[in-house]
């Protein structure tokens, strides 16, 4: 066998050697991987069962589907949070879901209809504020981008986050929104 032909022979060892060396990375990382998916989903799961207690909030009724709102945009609703930790999620009943969705400002309350998910109605007797920020867990954007309503689900206080489209249907939810839960909008 000649110098050369052996420098091939040497290389191609070489070269399968790794392969097995590359073969143990896969597989490390692929376990790294699971290991990390399996820890997102019992953590997810211990949120649910910890916030098992929450009610689910009501259907939008046939007449506020039938009605015209007072006030209405198109955008993105963003999810619930608890109204003490804009970082904490409510997991049940798929409220923590960002999704494209429409908001609809009623007498009977506010209609949040979610594509992918169950539409429900805020009641305007569980309306307590409404404020603007920049988001809440899963969605940041822009100072005052996201219009933020506070209710109450079974005497537990969250908040829904929306994100209109266009500014101007941000500004005419709020004009409405703030009658409605006795804040004076100047404050």
């Amino acid at each position: 066998m000649t110098a050369a032909a052996q420098r091939t022979a040497d290389a191609a060892v070489r070269q399968l050697d790794m392969t097995g060396t590359y073969l143990n990375y896969l597989w490390v990382s692929g376990a790294v991987i699971l290991i990390i998916c399996l820890l997102l989903w019992w953590g997810w799961r211990g949120r649910k069962r910890r916030q098992g207690d929450l009610p689910a909030p009501g259907d939008v009724p046939a007449e506020v589907l039938e009605a015209e709102p007072a006030a209405a945009a198109e955008g993105m609703v963003i999810g619930t949070v608890s109204a003490s930790d804009y970082l904490d999620r409510i997991a049940v009943h798929q409220l923590g879901l960002r999704t494209g969705g429409r908001l609809e400002v009623h007498e009977a309350g506010v209609a949040v209809f979610r594509a992918g998910s169950a539409n429900f109605l805020i009641p305007a007797d569980d309306l307590h504020h409404v404020r603007t920020d920049r988001g809440v867990v899963g969605k940041f954007v822009e100072r005052d981008g996201a219009i933020i309503i506070g209710w109450s689900l079974g005497g537990y206080e969250v908040e829904t986050a929306f994100r209109p489209r266009h500014a101007a249907e941000a500004q005419r939810l709020l004009d409405v929104l703030h009658p409605r839960t006795g804040e004076n909008p100047t404050s």
